[in-house]
């Protein structure tokens, strides 16, 4: 998934969040919310770009759709799928084709209407309909006929899954999928009603009253995809696991400024906020300081869609990467726990089957600093592309980490690489997300949490053609191993690792993207709130069994 100023607008944040903090009885000497209602307020980077669930792509709008829907399994504390709206985990064919599933009936819709089998069928069907223009509806090329429906060559009505009655799902696979319970419980699979859809029609979901919920909390006081700054998530009463739920409510403000968030949380305006840099640093001993770390990488992606592009050429992007000291970007720069990449795939997310060594580690990648490298490969890209000098623009978030990340690449690259001069175009998430999809950069900063824990997540993402290969890379020889590990090897896990090893050693051999760090979040929470569940993969939070202690 993506992951992701002045005084004035600092003023603006902090009085957008004092506001939201005091709805609901009055404030303690703490900061905290008198009365029956339980508040968690949290701080975002970046806004919301999207709250429908077949074309939402991030991590923000992934969190906001895992707390206020429910799809067939939800991540447990342990972050391993569980039966959710499902009645009891699913019953599997020998041969890994056939997953038939029971719901459970007494899961409502916010209207009080039940959630039925045939919500799953038309939110799966709406999401690989090419007419919606999912970017995520590769993720269920798995499903039967799910990739020709996507490229228009069959009807949606013939996807693999279909309503058994009101309460049970069959769903085939084109091919055993060892990590389809994931998926399951990924949001890009939640259930969708048909009715809601075609009444808001191109305004679903544009609002947080043009929708209906089924999860532990719906959304509410959102008013606009890639612009609000301020929504909430309030208990859901007709939630059929409601009596978990122990917060009332959850808010989140949007403040992109490191200092701000920091005098919020001291001044009590905030519970749960961000670091970054020298504040992470300064705060590392504080009792409410913690690191969440992510299975998610932050790669360079240079922008290969012209015939014609320098970016094309091999040396130069390796000119560029080993030009990068990321020990000194992760300790210096960043200093909220990140760390230097072994790879695209990052380190803790999957494990070999047979000897059970990372495959981060096995994979054994050249992702090094070395500035004679570094000037030895730009000297050939610069005679192989007739050129002497190079002037490179890097697309990256307006966020303050961003920013600051931005202003050391481009000095460390213009200083090794004599000829080579760095702009830098900072703008907002949602923006940077549309101009990456219409191939408006020359080189993004880009970045991939896992979706689900396998290397798969991050390898099918620069298959040629795939939406997320904004920047059109591409191998005949890796697309052949990507799909070799999804088909022909799919039941043979020792020989379908083989095939993702040597996926990832060949787009890191052709520095294809250039990864730059594994991605920490550094951050302060208060210690008064407690079991906010945090997952490496997938939506990061889940706020179904946090709870504030007095």
């Amino acid at each position: 998934m993506q992951l992701k100023k002045s005084a004035f607008l600092g003023l603006v944040a902090l009085s957008s969040i004092t506001l939201a903090a005091c709805g609901g009885g009055s404030k303690n000497a703490d900061g905290g919310v008198s009365g029956e209602e339980k508040v968690f307020r949290l701080v975002e980077r970046q806004e919301m770009p999207s709250a429908d669930p077949s074309l939402a792509t991030d991590e923000v709008s992934f969190v906001a759709l895992n707390n206020v829907y429910e799809g067939i399994y939800r991540l447990d504390k342990d972050s391993k799928p569980q039966p959710a709206g499902a009645a009891e985990k699913a019953e599997v064919s020998e041969d890994g084709l056939t997953y038939k599933i029971k719901l459970r009936e007494d899961a409502k819709w916010t209207d009080d209407k039940p959630v039925k089998a045939e919500d799953y069928v038309y939110g799966w069907q709406r999401t690989v309909d090419p007419a919606t223009g999912s970017e995520y509806a590769y993720m269920f090329n798995s499903v039967k006929n799910a990739e020709k429906i996507s490229k228009g060559e069959m009807k949606k009505e013939e996807l693999g899954i279909k309503a058994i009655g009101d309460y049970e799902l069959e769903i085939t696979l084109e091919q055993a999928t060892p990590f389809f319970d994931y998926l399951l419980a990924f949001p890009s699979f939640l259930p969708q009603r048909q009715d809601i859809v075609e009444k808001y029609g191109k305004d679903y979901t544009t609002d947080s009253d043009k929708a209906v919920y089924n999860g532990p909390f719906t959304l509410t006081d959102f008013d606009g995809p890639g612009t609000d700054t301020n929504w909430s998530y309030t208990k859901n009463d007709k939630y059929w696991d409601k009596d978990t739920v122990k917060l009332d409510k959850v808010t989140i403000d949007v403040v992109k400024e490191a200092p701000t968030s920091l005098n919020l949380f001291q001044d009590g305006q905030a519970d749960d906020v961000p670091l970054s840099g020298e504040l992470a640093q300064q705060m590392k001993s504080d009792p409410n300081f913690i690191t969440l770390k992510a299975a998610s990488t932050f790669y360079l992606e240079p922008n290969q869609i012209e015939e014609n592009s320098p970016y094309r050429n091999a040396n130069l992007r390796k000119a560029l990467s080993y030009a990068i000291d990321r020990k000194a970007l992760v300790d210096q720069i960043l200093a909220n726990g990140s760390t230097v990449p072994e790879g695209l795939v990052p380190a803790g997310l999957a494990a070999d089957p047979k000897t059970d060594e990372d495959f981060a580690k096995e994979s054994g990648n050249d992702i090094v600093y070395d500035v004679d490298k570094a000037k030895e490969s730009w000297k050939k890209a610069k005679d192989e592309l007739g050129i002497s000098t190079l002037s490179v623009d890097l697309l990256i978030d307006d966020t303050d980490n961003a920013k600051k990340m931005a202003e050391y690449l481009q000095g460390s690259l213009s200083e090794t690489l004599d000829g080579l001069k760095v702009s830098v175009s900072p703008v907002p998430f949602s923006v940077r997300l549309d101009r990456s999809n219409k191939g408006d950069f020359e080189i993004a900063v880009s970045a991939w949490g896992a979706d689900y824990a396998d290397p798969s997540s991050f390898l099918d993402l620069f298959v040629t053609g795939n939406a997320y290969n904004r920047g059109h890379y591409s191998n005949s020889e890796y697309d052949k191993l990507v799909n070799s590990a999804a088909t022909t090897n799919a039941n043979n896990p020792e020989a379908r690792w083989q095939d993702l090893l040597n996926a990832e050693k060949t787009i890191m051999d052709d520095k294809g993207v250039i990864p730059l760090y594994q991605k920490a979040e550094a951050r302060l929470r208060s210690e008064k709130i407690k079991d906010v569940v945090y997952h490496s993969t997938g939506a990061k939070y889940d706020f179904k069994w946090a709870y504030i202690e007095e």
